[in-house]
């Protein structure tokens, strides 16, 4: 009875879409995991990447997940029914042979940049020879490119949420959230979950 009950769980998440987080580096992503695990999604995560004082409650990456331009592309199989932080740059290499529902982190871009600039310091790095302009131009083009290829993908659908909204009023757009996903998702340990504290590079006036 046990293995029956085993096979007929493992069809039924296999019927289900690749759940993926995507967006900007400092988009949000990270946040949004950590929201839908606390919604009841089970997270594909390695724990590779450890938190630190740029992502306090962690990063939530697989690793795998940047080998995917190279061909690594069986843990797929594994992931339907879960959730996976997948940057924006590498969902071209996403396989067709499989369908996703994602989940596409909208920020202030002044806000990403400063981000971005903070984690290079607390790191100790360099701040790359670029201005934000430049960079912030950079950026732009790739969210249009990337837009586009998304809506010309048939296995693909795409939800964009908007990071800045998400921490002001997060009620409508949980809603929306679960509406998308289409599962029964628990709102109130999603809302719960989001820290303002950790709100920071706030454009001033938002």
């Amino acid at each position: 009875m046990a293995g029956k009950f085993f096979k007929f769980f493992q069809r039924e998440r296999a019927e289900q879409p690749v759940f993926i987080v995507s967006g900007l580096p400092r988009s949000g992503t990270s946040l949004m995991m950590m929201m839908l695990e606390a919604a009841g999604i089970e997270p594909l995560t390695d724990f590779e990447r450890q938190a630190d004082a740029d992502n306090p409650k962690g990063y939530y990456e697989f690793e795998r997940v940047k080998k995917m331009k190279d061909g690594d592309l069986g843990w797929l199989d594994a992931a339907h029914g879960k959730v996976v932080k997948v940057i924006s740059a590498l969902l071209s290499f996403l396989p067709q042979n499989h369908s996703y529902k994602i989940i596409f982190m909208r920020r202030d871009m002044d806000e990403i940049l400063a981000s971005q600039q903070k984690m290079l310091v607390n790191r100790g790095e360099t701040p790359k020879d670029i201005s934000d302009e430049e960079m912030g131009g950079l950026f732009g083009k790739h969210l249009a490119k990337i837009t586009e290829w998304l809506r010309e993908q048939p296995n693909i659908q795409t939800l964009d949420i908007d990071y800045n909204l998400l921490l002001k009023d997060p009620a409508p757009q949980v809603e929306e959230i679960q509406r998308f996903l289409g599962r029964k998702l628990d709102t109130a340990r999603m809302i719960s979950v989001i820290d303002p504290k950790l709100y920071r590079q706030q454009r001033q006036g938002k």
